[in-house]
């Protein structure tokens, strides 16, 4: 018999540093001390709790399947401890994902100042997502009842079947894209000009977005300025409100009056539901700005880091310069007393782009191997490649999982979660979501803990099904959870069969046909498709993204586009900060570089003069341009004239009369097309 207290120990350490690892992750993306303790705690499980179900899957295989010598079993438990590790893990996480973390993020994002009022609001908010969730459980019901009877088992499984379809369907869908996805992101960031040819391309789009989000946050912030002016004339409780919003807004009051007083609509009552909606409103705006302008000065960071890296190749020595824009290198290997100039030189140049394109190919025969396993393995168990690496057979008749086994299965499955993951990131239809360092709005942050803990499980247990039959059937995780998936035939075929369409992702992703169905269905605000970025070289958005790069390289001084970090003084005078990050008025910390606070104004003037300057940079364009060019300058000098009997004498006889008309307002085909005196000819 063999003892399980080094298998407890090591699985209590192991809980620790997840523990820590998560908390670490927290802090990264939300400010600890700032952030209310009714946030932490619950987005804490919601990541913890998944994390720790990648460790408890190996354990429960080898504690079913494990090997009959003590020093290759790896880590087991008793089979009563994992039967309950797993209850409590996949309830908590149910909690999280279905009630508790929905209504903390409409508490959250609600406008309201009392407490029961922002619960009633996240009531009311949730209750069209929890009836549609309730309607489709009814329908679910009525089949098990029929099928099953009237037992509280049947209507256990009910609810845990349900859960896990939805779950399991978007899983798969965010699992199929990320295994194309993964594997082409680091083919492509190995190339560092074309991984600076997609910064540029993408920087007027996310420069456009700052803007935006400066405009409306001004919007807000001068409509706060006009209550202030009326405050005298509210209750009392809406006063103190009014005050409030007054401290959370950071535009002068010279400035909203003089720029956005007559789009301003503040109605002639104030009542509790339109301070609330302007609360939440402005809420929204002040993170959004928090959001694309650390997404811009990463943008802009990125890009002079890989423009030095390119021009260090004539001198083979590499130095990241500090400027305003730029905060100083603080990786381990860019800090100057560790890598010289040339050692640095081929790290970046040579050795990253090495790896990478390393990695990219072992991630693509990994994401080869999961599609295939997810096809075959309800055809056949045995052709599955992730089972076979993880179920290993010493001497017996039976697959047996050692330590080695339940390393390799950690691996899969990690890579399956990063996979789903990171897709969360690359499709863009969850609205205004986002992490961002140090400033992530706490409804943003709830979301992506509920998609965390919802995704999870679903992958998990579809991981398990990878091993033969006669290995998984025997875990805590099917006894608990597959027994009741599979309690009718519709939950088997579903389990067995569904995970097949993961093709349909991993085509879709292949072959471009994002972009096909946002042409065809107009979603091309939601899908941003990756292989259009070098379809655009010809029509001058990666020369417009590094003009606009350039002048942010440039400096404070002569700013045209309004990227330095100012502040409107009381009377009316820019005021410029330091660079680096500051509190906002909120709590939230973010960063005050380039773009953060600049006025809306100079960033509409800045974006006018940008293509007026991408304009002139073109004239100098190749061979295809220069030839349009003298095509269409010699189709201008062409003069036609009248025949005779269409008035072609006083063509001849009025020739210098119009023909100096012609001169002032185009010649030729020029005159056709509303070149005469600004009119257009049709």
């Amino acid at each position: 018999m063999f003892s399980t207290a080094g298998s407890s120990a090591f699985f209590s350490l192991t809980l620790l540093l997840i523990s820590a690892l998560v908390l670490l992750l927290l802090r990264y993306y939300l400010p600890l001390r700032t952030t209310p303790a009714y946030v932490l705690v619950p987005v804490f499980l919601a990541i913890a709790l998944p994390a720790s179900i990648v460790l408890l899957v190996p354990i429960d295989l080898a504690s079913s399947a494990g090997t009959d010598t003590d020093g290759s079993r790896g880590i087991w438990l008793p089979e009563m401890v994992v039967y309950k590790s797993w209850r409590v893990t996949y309830w908590l996480t149910f909690a999280l994902t279905w009630v508790i973390l929905p209504l903390l993020g409409e508490y959250c994002d609600s406008g309201y100042r009392e407490p029961k009022e922002r619960f009633l609001y996240a009531l009311r908010s949730n209750g069209r997502y929890q009836l549609m969730y309730l309607g489709t459980g009814m329908v679910g019901a009525i089949y098990f009842f029929l099928q099953n009877g009237w037992r509280f088992e049947s209507f256990k499984a009910l609810v845990m079947a349900l859960a896990y379809a939805w779950g399991l369907v978007l899983a798969i869908y965010l699992m199929g894209h990320g295994l194309v996805a993964v594997p082409r992101s680091l083919w492509r960031y190995a190339s560092v000009s074309g991984r600076l040819k997609r910064l540029q391309g993408n920087a007027p789009r996310v420069h456009d977005r700052l803007t935006e989000a400066l405009d409306k946050l001004e919007q807000y912030e001068a409509q706060v300025v006009q209550l202030k002016q009326r405050k005298n004339g509210t209750a009392r409780e809406f006063q103190e409100w009014i005050d409030e919003l007054v401290e959370m807004s950071s535009l002068p009051e010279s400035r909203a009056s003089g720029t956005r007083t007559s789009s301003v609509a503040v109605p002639p009552v104030i009542t509790e539901r339109y301070l609330a909606d302007l609360t939440r409103k402005l809420k929204r705006a002040r993170h959004a700005k928090v959001r694309f302008t650390d997404e811009w000065d990463r943008l802009v960071r990125k890009a002079l880091n890989t423009q030095a890296i390119l021009d260090s190749s004539a001198s083979k020595r590499l130095e990241f310069l500090e400027s305003p824009f730029q905060s100083p290198p603080t990786t381990f290997f860019s800090r100057p007393t560790v890598l010289t100039p040339y050692t640095r030189y081929h790290l970046y140049k040579h050795l990253i782009p090495t790896l990478t394109y390393t990695l990219s190919l072992l991630a693509s025969l990994a994401s080869a191997s999961v599609i295939w396993s997810e096809t075959v393995k309800s055809l056949e168990p045995k052709l599955s490649l992730v089972g076979l690496t993880v179920v290993h057979h010493p001497r017996s008749d039976r697959g047996r999982i050692g330590f080695g086994g339940q390393l390799i299965a950690a691996l899969w499955l990690c890579y399956m979660c990063i996979c789903a993951f990171f897709s969360l990131s690359e499709v863009r239809v969850w609205g205004n979501r986002a992490l961002v360092r140090r400033g992530t709005y706490e409804e943003s942050a709830t979301w992506y803990g509920v998609q965390v803990a919802k995704l999870t499980v679903p992958l998990a247990y579809n991981f398990v099904t990878f091993v033969p039959p006669n290995i998984y059937r025997e875990t805590g995780f099917y006894k608990f959870l597959g027994r009741l998936i599979v309690l009718t035939p519709l939950g088997n075929g579903f389990e067995t069969f569904f995970p097949m369409f993961v093709l349909v992702p991993v085509l879709a992703s292949i072959f471009g046909l994002y972009s096909k169905a946002k042409d065809i269905f107009g979603f091309a605000d939601l899908l941003d498709d990756e292989e259009e970025e070098n379809g655009d070289e010809g029509t001058g958005s990666w020369r417009e993204g590094r003009a606009l790069i350039e002048r942010e390289r440039q400096g404070l001084v002569g700013n045209s586009l309004g990227l330095a970090s100012r502040n409107g003084s009381r009377d009316g005078s820019p005021r410029v900060e330091a660079p680096g990050y500051r509190d906002e008025p909120n709590g939230v910390v973010g960063p005050s570089a380039s773009a953060s606070a600049s006025a809306s104004a100079s960033a509409r003037l800045g974006r006018s003069r940008r293509v007026q300057d991408v304009e002139d940079e073109d004239e100098e364009g190749g061979f295809f341009s220069d030839f349009a060019d003298r095509v269409r300058n010699t189709f201008d000098e062409v003069e036609f004239r009248k025949p005779k009997w269409l008035g072609g004498e006083e063509e001849e006889n009025g020739r210098g009369r119009r023909g100096g008309r012609a001169r002032d307002g185009g010649a030729g085909l020029a005159r056709w097309f509303g070149k005469d005196e600004g009119r257009v000819r049709l």
